[in-house]
């Protein structure tokens, strides 16, 4: 299982290097969006100070979900997920591949520059460090929660639009936890509740997502 999960994550990850704009678009935009808010709101620090936190979710939220129509797209159209799924590899084993690389290509790269894009928003130095923490335990999920949408949008017209509605609503819980902690943090007060859940939901997310984009992926091939 495991040597077909990794083998899965090799080839995403080849195929990702060779198309590397898909993943500095992402990156792009989360930042190119998240410097847009200064201009939007003024410079007045404090008024920055107080949005950071959310700013830097709910943008990352968006960022992340740019590259999931291809999650599995490409792979349908030219044939090769017909392949993956009638070889002896578990279909929850590809699921999980994918979901790895997907959050190797686009989640790791949104955390390295959430502190950046965290001073740019003036928020206090306490929130950086459960920024980082809530973030590597929140885009894994997004991640997760992802696949799920990809797989049952897979081959429908304007998956995208339809992605996006799926999706977004199971989000929620990520970006309100998220936030909580980063602001718990920033106010000094206990913030291990908040990422104590954002884990669980990781772990829940972990169980119940790649069964459920599985089944998807097989009733898309049939």
């Amino acid at each position: 299982m495991m040597g077909a999960v990794l083998a899965v994550l090799r080839r995403d990850l080849r195929l990702a290097l060779r198309q590397g704009a898909d993943s500095l678009m992402v990156v792009a935009f989360f930042v190119i969006t998240v410097s847009l808010f200064p201009f939007g709101v003024g410079p007045e620090m404090a008024v920055l100070e107080r949005i950071s936190a959310g700013v830097v979710w709910v943008t990352a939220l968006l960022a992340s979900m740019l590259s999931l129509d291809r999650l599995f797209q490409t792979d349908y159209e030219d044939g090769s997920l017909d392949l993956l799924t009638l070889t002896p590899t578990p279909t929850i084993a590809i699921v999980l591949g994918k979901v790895a690389a997907h959050w190797l290509t686009t989640g790791l790269p949104l955390i390295v520059a959430s502190p950046l894009l965290a001073v740019l928003l003036a928020m206090r130095p306490e929130g950086y460090g459960v920024l980082v923490a809530a973030m590597a335990l929140g885009t894994p999920t997004l991640s997760l929660v992802g696949s799920v949408g990809a797989a049952l949008v897979l081959g429908a017209r304007r998956g995208g639009v339809l992605l996006s509605l799926l999706v977004l609503p199971l989000y929620i819980p990520v970006l309100v936890f998220g936030v909580s902690a980063v602001d718990a943090a920033v106010m000094g007060l206990d913030f291990g509740p908040q990422l104590m859940i954002m884990g669980a939901l990781l772990l829940a997310t972990l169980v119940l997502c790649p069964w459920a984009a599985s089944a998807a992926l097989k009733q898309a091939v049939e």
